[in-house]
């Protein structure tokens, strides 16, 4: 019982209307108690409700006619249904169009409320999952992929495209690049939003163990299948089934995803009956499949079935300019999971993070930031704060080096680099020639020469 609950009453018999308010009242709940069943439809539309209790005999709208009006717009409430008329004819019928239980009148106190109470243990759930999928929606929606360069911005028209579809999507990129965070956001982007996302990765389990992971088994199929389990596919049953690590399914198993993407069916492991499911397949890998297919380790045409729309997530190194949004995000959010204060990274220190090659991308950039705000004791973060590997300047260099064309014109690519270097010292040195010659180690006239020479304006 919960004083929060809140309970709409309809009955045209006044008398009992009082009863019924005074008990529900007493045991703790809010109660809104109306003779006239218009009105509470009515009501329903302005309030919030928990549990209907209402009479099946009324005149102008039954009981039935209610069930079946807030079955339609308000499915998560629980109906309970009140009769003088008790039979098991009636309480069928009332089952059947969805009624949460059925009450014969006259009825015990006891009865009545342990029927409220169930119906309102089921209220209170529903209203959980609504939170939840609120979270997950909020969590997990488009708008946590964050960035705002051309390769993200084309990944995310990507998603766009393919989320109202039914068709299997193959998201391909390096490991941390946010694979999964694409997934869902196809996911809860989708028709299929209210169904479940069901994520399995193909890499972590062993072939046998990851066979009964996603078809589930009949009860004696192996030693310790003590009882009929339904995998994930069945699980999926409504919505989404991520299979992260797609390359790393065995041989036999591959045959077995390539007769579920074709024929919607499978056998449980042990059991004969064909189980049907309507589920969406969104895989992901960061191996090059098409390599894997050549290499005779993946199959061609599981390859096509799954490459119907191919989304290719960039590495983190080819959307630098993403890195200090990227960084403020984390900042906020994981100093909020670990209730400390938020702090700043210096343009100095965003520059490093920034020229980094960031070989574990997005996951490894998390999990430096989060360093950062627990070990840094000041509210500021600096270049020497960051971990060791971010502060290698053979591999700054190295990074920005790799960036480059391995076709290109040598003498022009070096004097755009001096360009580029000159204006950055400059702004560093709010346009104070004495500093950025300093900062560049050349003397202020040679410095003088060079922005003449690029025609770069020194203020």
């Amino acid at each position: 019982m919960n004083e929060k609950t809140h309970l709409l009453v309809l009955d045209d018999e006044k008398n009992y209307l009082l009863v019924l308010e005074a008990l529900l009242t007493d045991a703790g709940y809010t109660v809104t108690a109306l003779n006239d069943p218009e009105t509470g439809l009515a009501f329903l539309e302005e309030s919030e409700v928990d549990v209907i209790v209402t009479d099946m005999k009324m005149p102008k709208i039954t009981g039935r006619e209610v069930l079946e009006q807030v079955k339609k717009n308000w499915p998560h409430i629980p109906v309970l249904i009140m009769t003088a008329f008790g039979s098991i004819e009636s309480a069928v019928e009332v089952m059947k169009y969805g009624a949460f239980d059925y009450i014969t009148k006259p009825f015990s106190n006891d009865e009545l409320l342990l029927s409220v109470h169930n119906a309102a243990e089921l209220s209170r759930m529903h209203r959980q999952y609504r939170v939840l999928r609120e979270n997950l929606e909020e969590r997990y929606g488009m708008h946590q992929i964050i960035g705002k360069s051309r390769a993200i911005r084309e990944t995310l028209g990507m998603v766009d495209r393919a989320a109202p579809s039914r068709s299997t999507v193959l998201i391909s990129g390096e490991s941390g690049t946010g694979k999964e965070l694409v997934a869902r956001a196809i996911h809860f982007s989708s028709p299929r939003n209210k169904g479940p996302f069901v994520s399995v990765n193909c890499m972590a389990l062993n072939p046998g163990v990851l066979e009964s992971e996603l078809f589930g088994h009949e009860k004696g199929s192996f030693t310790g299948a003590v009882a009929m389990r339904r995998g994930r596919f069945e699980q999926a049953g409504g919505g989404t089934l991520f299979l992260d690590e797609i390359g790393e399914l065995t041989p036999e198993l591959q045959v077995k995803l390539l007769r579920v993407l074709q024929e919607r069916r499978f056998e449980r492991v042990g059991g004969t009956e064909e189980v049907e499911v309507d589920i969406r397949i969104v895989a992901a890998t960061n191996k090059n499949l098409q390599e894997e297919v050549e290499k005779g380790n993946f199959r061609e045409d599981l390859f096509y079935r799954l490459n119907v729309v191919h989304i290719a997530l960039p590495p983190l190194r080819e959307r630098r300019e993403d890195i200090p949004l990227l960084v403020a995000h984390f900042v906020d959010k994981l100093a909020r999971e670990n209730g400390v204060t938020p702090k700043t990274f210096t343009p100095e220190a965003l520059d490093y993070m920034t020229g980094y090659e960031w070989p574990g991308n997005i996951r490894q950039l998390q999990n430096v930031v989060e360093r950062c705000l627990v070990l840094v004791s000041g509210d500021t973060i600096r270049v020497d704060d960051l971990p060791p590997e971010l502060r290698d300047e053979e591999a700054q260099l190295k990074s920005a080096v790799d960036l480059l064309p391995v076709q290109l014109d040598l003498a022009d690519t070096l004097e755009r680099i001096e360009a580029a270097l000159i204006r950055r010292a400059l702004v560093r040195a709010d346009f104070v020639q004495v500093k950025a010659a300093e900062l560049l180690a050349i003397s202020k006239s040679l410095l003088q020469y060079k922005l003449k020479k690029y025609n770069i304006t020194g203020h």
